[in-house]
């Protein structure tokens, strides 16, 4: 652990000047509320301002629906994705695969006041090649909005939005963990942000024959130094915690906890090249510890990593080389790739206790509207112990837009 913290000493001495940076991977046509023009709530409303300079109806019109409402509002929403990711994977610790389908969530979004939003739909969950639905269920996001802070009640802003990096978070979650459901508090300051939020995964009843199962964590970015610094500097802190357990249910089964916590130091350097855009560096000491009341819960008690990345900002593509090295981790949530102990089907039981990667990543969003944006990416990771190089590839096509049917905070019911 000693030399981890004096890489990132070493990158933070390198790193004068400061500023605002980005995560390790550019999520942001999956989370955006205008997919082909990603940005902050800031930034769509900036985006607004100067749409109306524009005689673009159908741009003006799609940017003011991601914008905050109107007392009254009353919308209709659609959010959709469609997704494929072919994992060529032929290692121990993580299955291949390919992941096929498509998703949709139409909703109603009502403003009872200007800074509370009810969001109520169906989300239904369609993988190809499956005649079945995976998923039919019903959703509903109570947000209220004051200043800098959110707290959202419901189906929470899930996987993607809480801007973990991947050996905490995987990237995955978007397609096999879609809805998330609990409770969530979001500060974004001027330099600070915070997330808190908690997944209630599984209820248990009275004699339940399973465990109840709750996950939950922190995500946080502090932004250092001046604004308009051509370097843009945050230290982020990121932590994840998940339990299986109760004590209503009709099982011999011990507890499960398990904690994950990651900090880090990113930069982006803003560059004048007409290919080259920009550079951003990222590198992070990551932890494992399993607090299980009874022993053996998972294969390893503690365990740490280091993740390093380095991005080429382009106009063709962002390129990403990406090192992990991880002694006896173990991230429940985490991505399979990073893990010391086996996902797969038939080597369930291998172990890689000091793993290395290497992993490469091209990257590109096509903007289709601002509504919908297609996303390329292709990511050959070689390990270092079983001396394979593997490889997946993915297309995602996130479309999301609302229609403002009217306002109806003015009307009453005939015979009131």
């Amino acid at each position: 652990m000693r030399i981890y913290l004096k890489i990132l000493v070493a990158l933070a001495a390198v790193l004068i000047r400061v500023g605002e940076a980005r995560a390790q991977l550019d999520n942001r046509a999956f989370t955006s509320p205008v997919p082909g023009r990603p940005g902050s709530q800031g930034e769509i409303g900036k985006l607004l301002s100067d749409a109306g300079k524009t005689t673009d109806s159908a741009t003006v019109s799609t940017l003011r629906a991601a914008a905050p409402g109107e007392a009254g509002d009353l919308r209709l929403a659609l959010n959709a994705f469609n997704f494929f990711k072919d994992n060529e994977y032929f290692n121990k610790i993580v299955d291949g695969y390919t992941l096929y389908g498509t998703q949709l969530n139409p909703q109603l979004v009502y403003y009872p006041t200007k800074d509370l939003r009810l969001e109520a739909g169906v989300f239904l969950w369609k993988d190809f090649g499956n005649p079945v639905l995976q998923q039919v269920r019903p959703t509903f996001r109570a947000t209220w909005t004051k200043g800098k802070q959110q707290v959202i009640l419901g189906n929470i802003r899930p996987h993607l939005h809480h801007d973990y990096i991947e050996p905490l978070f995987n990237f995955e979650r978007a397609m096999l963990n879609p809805l998330e459901e609990g409770a969530q508090y979001r500060y974004q300051g001027a330099r600070l942000f915070v997330e808190e939020w908690v997944d209630w995964q599984r209820q248990q009843y009275r004699f339940s024959n399973y465990q109840e199962e709750v996950a939950g964590g922190v995500s946080s970015s502090y932004r250092l130094g001046r604004d308009g610094s051509r370097w843009q500097v945050a230290v982020p802190f990121q932590f994840t915690a998940i339990h299986h357990g109760g004590q209503i249910d009709t099982l011999n089964k011990p507890l499960q906890t398990a904690f994950n916590e990651a900090l880090g130091l990113e930069a982006r350097r803003q560059l004048a090249g007409a290919t080259v855009r920009a550079l951003r560096l990222s590198g992070y000491v990551l932890g494992f510890q399993d607090y299980s009341f009874t022993a053996g819960q998972f294969p390893f008690r503690y365990g740490r990593g280091l993740y390093l990345n380095t991005t080429l900002e382009t106009r063709y593509a962002d390129v990403m080389l990406s090192y992990w090295q991880g002694s006896r981790f173990i991230s429940p949530l985490g991505g399979d790739l990073y893990q010391s102990a086996s996902r797969t089907v038939s080597n369930p039981e291998f172990l890689d206790r000091q793993r290395r990667l290497l992993l490469v990543r091209l990257l590109h969003d096509f903007r289709i509207s601002d509504a919908a944006a297609l996303t390329a990416r292709v990511e050959p990771v070689f390990d270092f112990n079983a001396r394979l190089l593997d490889y997946s590839f993915g297309i995602y096509l996130n479309f999301r837009q609302e229609w403002l049917l009217g306002n109806v905070g003015q009307r009453v019911r005939v015979g009131q």
